[in-house]
């Protein structure tokens, strides 16, 4: 029985060793997995979502100048602006031929005619008298020998109030000589007012002073105005005194407008 035994343990223990070294040996127990065929290309996807849009890039070199476009058409025709500062009066021209001797004239009754022209000097002095009394009391209008003076009571800058007396038809008053500057003083004091613009502002520095008009303003010969200052204001005011100053052309304030008297004018003319 033992030695039977013993031989079945040999057997099994053989048999053991050998499946053993048969698995130790093939691939067949093996727990790695070997890599198969390299397989067929697949189909091309779809087309995926647009990303994100990326920060922005630094600026590129300046390109080159481009040419020049051609004409364009011209434009339409602006409104037709103020008119323009009356003008200096120009040389007399040669005086004409002389006219043909006239037709003798008749005899008249000039006893009746008298009459009827002493009646019309009495209407015109009349009519002088109420022109006179409209320009003075109710418009408040001041004159010289040449010239109608008008205060307006409107508030307004420098260069508004040079373009409104334009647009009646004059300029800013220019006062020239001490007469008409006392004028213009006595007419702001009348009108209860402390100082108004006047057509005079400050020029370069060789000249010192201009009226708007364009001449240059003599000292001498109105009255004296200091040399001007970098500080002050470009415009000219003048005051119920007949004091000049400097004033801000940005300020507001009223002004006298000037008219020059033509033949045969109104009063009404200049409103």
């Amino acid at each position: 029985m033992d030695g039977r035994n013993f031989s079945r343990n040999l057997f099994l223990f053989l048999f053991i060793c050998n499946v053993y070294l048969y698995c130790t040996t093939t691939e067949v127990c093996s727990n790695s997995i070997l890599p198969g065929s390299k397989g067929y290309p697949g189909e091309v996807g779809a087309e995926g979502e647009e990303g994100r849009m990326g920060k922005t890039g630094p600026p590129g070199q300046r390109g080159l100048t481009g040419r020049y476009a051609e004409k364009g058409e011209m434009g339409r025709i602006g409104k037709m602006g103020p008119n323009g500062m009356r003008g200096d009066k120009g040389q007399d021209g040669i005086n004409g031929l002389p006219g043909l001797k006239g037709k003798p004239g008749t005899t008249c009754d000039c006893g009746r005619y008298r009459k009827v022209v002493g009646q019309m000097n009495i209407n015109i002095s009349k009519l002088k008298n109420a022109v006179k009394f409209l320009k003075n009391v109710v418009l408040g209008i001041k004159e010289t020998e040449k010239m109608f003076y008008l205060l307006v009571t409107e508030a307004r800058r420098y260069r508004d109030s040079l373009l409104n007396c334009k647009l009646r038809g004059g300029s800013l008053a220019m006062p020239r000589t001490t007469e008409t500057k006392t004028l213009l003083a006595d007419y702001i004091r009348e009108a209860d007012l402390t100082h108004v613009f006047i057509g005079l502002k400050v020029g370069v520095t060789e000249v010192g002073y201009m009226y708007v008009d364009g001449n240059s303003f003599l000292n001498s010969t109105v009255g004296s105005l200091q040399s001007p200052r970098m500080d002050k204001g470009d415009c000219v005011q003048l005051d119920s005194t007949g004091a000049w100053s400097q004033v801000d052309c940005g300020t507001t304030q009223y002004y006298i407008c000037e008219f020059v008297k033509i033949k045969n004018t109104s009063a009404t003319s200049v409103l």
